[in-house]
């Protein structure tokens, strides 16, 4: 095993709360539950995923309509594109009440929301749930996200994470605004709690000011589990300085491995300890009881996908118009360079399709967005998807995987009925959780 892993492997659930799972056709399965709109809903998922003794869920979000395709949001809405997207803090709740040790994550822009908000909001999740929150930190990815938010397009790549910094450093200062023994709570006495103990941050930014302190008290957790998933350059900066928890999308095994050792020697360059930051892949996972059921299951979930689903995602997460091109042909340097987006991305299409101007079927193929191509997919028998896992997290690859869903919510009802016993009876997952907070159970105290 990877000397490097102070712990067993952890597993995270990457939900939406839309009408689909990450993998856009999902709404379009047989089995899919409809009843997105209902608490009841995410309530089922949370203990679906408690049962499989998952460390966590955590929510993606953007906050927009995919509107850029066409520069209509039409396509998003009649094909049920991620047209649907939920405040996440009710759903979190909902989640956080059903369950009693699975973690609970959602996902804030660092571009549209302030600090002290973000900080208070999660602050009272982490009481409500225990010391069962994490923050997953975006600068979000394009103009229709700033439209709704009054501004006409959006800031520069770099730029977002320059204020995502300062965000960061505030909301950090006002979770720490309260110490720990601040309470007294003396009835007899009438002190509620000690004055010296709740400290302003008077913090004066480029981007944000706050005074402080914050209106919560010290969290169970100190402050939420910070997730990230930043790729680019900028992006694993940031979250070498900050996460505690990254993400990835990389497509092989190879490219994770890549990413997995830069990450970490980034993570001591800021003087962190790098078994205490955590690197998770997302994929999917497609299991039946034997390769050849799962290999039949695999083929009709990859005919959900359509042409529209990656075109309107793509024109989303590069803030750019596919539509403009025909299929096949080259984007220019000029076009290469005004889109925006996910860096990752971009770079993952130019260095598979072997050419700096990919062409618009490139940016289908190579980024796999819409399909189920966009993730590593493990097929087979629970063996079979244990065997693949267990590989990646031995070989230098990650320290556990953040699973998405094909469907919902079935896909995770078949990983936890069937791929959780099998990692476990293997020694590299654990039979429970074994700590009072979410901190405790991923081993990043």
């Amino acid at each position: 095993m990877n000397d490097s892993h102070a712990q067993k492997m952890i597993l995270a659930g990457f939900i939406q709360a839309s009408n689909c799972s990450n993998y856009t056709g999902s709404w379009r399965h047989p089995e899919t539950d409809h009843s997105f709109l209902s608490p009841e809903y995410y309530q089922s998922i949370a203990r679906i995923l408690e049962s499989g003794k998952f460390h966590l869920a955590f929510i993606d979000d953007r906050l927009a309509m995919p509107s850029q395709y066409a520069n209509s949001f039409r396509d998003s809405v009649n094909h049920g594109i991620r047209s649907v997207k939920l405040d996440l803090v009710p759903v979190m709740t909902a989640m956080g009440l059903a369950t009693t040790n699975l973690g609970i994550g959602g996902t804030y822009s660092t571009t549209y929301h302030h600090p002290y908000h973000v900080a208070r909001l999660f602050a009272t999740v982490d009481h409500m749930t225990n010391g069962k929150s994490a923050l997953n930190v975006v600068t979000s990815l394009n103009d229709a996200e700033a439209q709704n938010f009054g501004l006409l397009e959006h800031s520069d790549h770099d730029v977002r994470y320059d204020q995502a910094e300062e965000f960061m450093e505030i909301a950090t200062a006002l979770w720490g605004s309260w110490e720990s023994d601040a309470l007294i709570l003396d009835s007899n006495s009438g002190q509620f709690a000690d004055g010296d103990k709740v400290n302003a941050i008077n913090y004066d930014g480029l981007w944000f000011k706050s005074r402080g302190p914050l209106t919560v008290p010290h969290c169970p957790q100190v402050k939420p589990v910070i997730i990230q998933a930043g790729q680019s350059p900028r992006g694993r900066e940031f979250a070498a300085k900050w996460a505690e928890l990254i993400f990835v999308i990389f497509p092989t095994l190879e490219a994770n491995k890549k990413f997995y050792t830069d990450i970490k020697h980034k993570i001591i360059s800021y003087g962190r300890d790098p078994q205490k930051v955590l690197v998770a892949p997302a994929i999917y996972v497609i299991v039946d009881d034997t390769d050849e059921g799962a290999f039949a299951k695999f083929q009709e979930i990859k005919q959900l996908s359509k042409t529209v689903d990656s075109l309107t995602l793509l024109s989303e997460v590069f803030n750019y118009d596919f539509s403009q091109h025909t299929i096949d042909e080259p984007l220019s340097d000029s076009v290469i360079e005004s889109i925006s987006g996910l860096r990752g991305f971009l770079d993952r299409v130019i260095g598979l399709s072997g050419t700096n101007n990919p062409t618009v079927q490139d940016f289908i193929t190579y980024s796999g967005r819409g399909t189920l191509d966009e993730l590593p997919t493990f097929v087979g028998s629970p063996s079979r998807v244990a065997d693949d896992m267990q590989h990646w997290f031995e070989s230098g690859a990650c320290d556990g995987f953040v699973i998405a869903a094909t469907h919902m919510p079935g896909s995770y009802e078949d990983f936890c009925s069937m791929v959780v016993p099998e990692l476990q009876d293997r020694g590299i997952y654990h039979e429970d959780y074994h700590g009072s907070t979410l901190r405790d159970n991923l081993g990043i105290m």
